[in-house]
């Protein structure tokens, strides 16, 4: 139910937000889309303070619709018999993965009517993720996600993990699809046309 809720909340945020901000709601989504040179520093800047911002304010007003309730343990952390780097790769793979659909169906110029399904295509590989790695370390895949209930519950272990992991892992795939994926048109003369009389 977790994951699920997820995927619907996200799905609706991405919808949302997709035609004003390209549906950035997650700061390793804007690091790798600045990775990729797909938005200044500037831009990428303004964006993580406001993701930073909601995910306090979110916090706050959870915090305050649930009467001041704070649940053990607040936030993400690693669960017992987890190790922190086992932590840190699980969320270096699950954002990897999340970005790399972002690239996929959000930001590739070839996406052509597949970019209609990128909001609904991240809200699912974020729900699976959560089914997949959650019983680990949360399955975070966004800082901001992470920080948020870490300052409102002022609880910081295994914090760092949630913005090194994210921010590797959705790095990693800006730069293997942006690269690798996304090819460059070929320069004229290697499509084999005629020669022009001028050309000879």
């Amino acid at each position: 139910m977790i994951a699920l809720a997820h995927a619907l909340a996200l799905f609706a945020a991405v919808a949302a937000s997709i035609n004003v901000s390209g549906g950035h709601v997650n700061p390793a989504v804007t690091f790798a889309a600045l990775v990729g040179g797909r938005i200044s520093v500037v831009r990428a800047i303004y964006y993580w303070i406001a993701q930073i911002l909601g995910s306090i304010i979110a916090s706050l007003l959870l915090r305050l619709v649930t009467n001041g309730m704070v649940p053990r343990p607040v936030g993400f952390y690693v669960t017992s018999g987890v190790g922190e780097g086992n932590g840190l790769i699980l969320e270096i793979v699950l954002t990897f993965g999340l970005v790399y659909v972002v690239y996929a169906t959000a930001i590739d110029p070839k996406r052509g009517s597949l970019g209609i399904m990128a909001p609904l295509a991240i809200g699912l590989i974020v729900g699976a993720n959560i089914l997949v790695g959650g019983p680990f370390d949360g399955a975070a895949m966004n800082p901001a996600r992470a920080f948020g209930p870490s300052l409102v519950g002022w609880r910081w272990k295994n914090h760092w993990i949630y913005w090194l992991g994210p921010f590797l892992g959705g790095g990693l795939a800006a730069i293997i699809y942006e690269y690798m994926i996304i090819p460059t048109e070929p320069p004229l003369h290697t499509h084999h046309q005629p020669l022009a009389p001028e050309d000879y």
